[in-house]
């Protein structure tokens, strides 16, 4: 373990140590219920999720606010040991994995596709690792071209066993405009990252992802599945047709056809554990921090809460209540939200049990937003 993981861990240590439960201001009473008032207003909307759950973290005081059910039929609420799907919160573990070969020197943001990966579209060969995890590199999305669509609907039980396939959907497309000049959100990104990641590593990503962070952070209920299997416990994820019975979509497809753009698996506990030591500083250091933290217009997909800038690998988000970092997905079955302040020390993340947008069941999602808010106040209340 590295002087910097050990020493936010024994922080985090002492902070459970200290008065945790003392008690709580009215401010952060407030706000407390705030929040709760706002995941109920998620799940009775027409066409809401089953579930919603919120951590949130103060220091060494942990909360967790639910509402809703985990399953439909089933009276129990989400848990926070239950695992779900973190759809494109899988993205700032490929950003986390990647930094942390930054600092150990393995990696440079200034490393290119053509560098290390020589066999991808030429026309990519000047695209940067910072570009890649800035979405600044012009570089399509895989996820929207008929090839891929096609292949996914013919056999979504089982995805491609190297991610390098996914990018070969693809072809020689040229990039949408000239590298690190436009942003555009796309789920290449993480695929060129995670590539990267193995050429400069020597490792599968799944295992560079597991020595670089899964481990050093202690996310032992975390993983990258490879199969449609969810691990038990889990919260089962819906399709909540405007009519009729939610459809539970939580085992229809492969993970392994989103791999490091939207593939993971996480508990509440341990996603709130990793926006703690990822956004705090844990497995990288000032100058990595800084440089990933130079920020670009550009927002999460779906957005995140108030103002959005995009860093590597990572967002700001700037709401009236105050500024974290983090990162936001959606994926069958799943909306989540993570994200911390810039030393880690208040934390929250927001999962609900349907893939929801502003495209999509757009009153679902716009009080999903509000609740977010909620969630980014309650975290930062004093």
């Amino acid at each position: 373990m590295s002087s910097r993981v050990a020493a936010f861990v024994a922080v985090a240590l002492l902070a459970l140590a200290a008065p945790a439960l003392a008690q709580a201001s009215k401010a952060t009473e407030r706000a407390d219920r705030a929040l709760d008032r706002a995941l109920q207003r998620v799940v009775d909307t027409d066409e809401g999720p089953p579930g919603v759950i919120a951590v949130i973290q103060r220091g060494g005081d942990r909360q967790v606010h639910t509402a809703g059910v985990a399953e439909v039929g089933e009276r129990g609420a989400p848990r926070p040991r239950m695992h779900m799907r973190l759809a494109s919160t899988s993205k700032a573990f490929s950003g986390a994995t990647a930094l942390a070969l930054v600092q150990k020197g393995k990696l440079s943001l200034d490393d290119t596709v053509g560098d290390l990966l020589p066999d991808l579209p030429s026309a990519w060969r000047r695209v940067t690792l910072q570009e890649a995890l800035q979405h600044t590199s012009g570089i399509p999305t895989f996820t929207a071209e008929e090839s891929f669509l096609e292949a996914f609907s013919s056999d979504p039980l089982h995805g491609p066993a190297n991610q390098g396939k996914l990018l070969s959907y693809l072809g020689d497309a040229p990039l949408s405009f000239p590298s690190g000049s436009d942003y555009t959100y796309s789920n290449s990104d993480n695929i060129v990252v995670a590539l990267m990641v193995e050429a400069a590593s020597g490792l599968s990503y799944r295992k560079a992802l597991r020595k670089y962070v899964l481990k050093p952070l202690g996310l032992g209920q975390t993983s990258l599945p490879s199969g449609p299997a969810m691990p038990a416990p889990y919260m089962h994820g819906y399709d909540v047709p405007a009519k009729g019975a939610p459809d539970d979509v939580s085992e229809i497809f492969d993970p392994r056809w989103t791999g490091a753009s939207g593939g993971m698996v996480a508990t509440p506990f341990n996603l709130n554990a990793f926006a703690r030591g990822y956004v705090g500083g844990a497995l990288f250091g000032k100058r990595v921090r800084k440089q990933q933290l130079e920020l670009v217009r550009g927002g999460s997909e779906p957005p995140g809460p108030g103002q959005n800038r995009a860093g590597a690998g990572i967002f700001r988000y700037r709401t009236d209540c105050g500024t974290v970092f983090g990162h936001t997905g959606n994926i069958f079955g799943f909306t989540q939200l993570l994200a911390a302040t810039k030393n880690g020390r208040r934390s929250l993340t927001v999962s609900a049990t349907e893939q929801l947008s502003p495209s999509e069941r757009k009153s679902v999602f716009k009080r999903l937003l509000a609740a977010d808010e909620k969630a980014v106040c309650a975290a930062l209340a004093r």
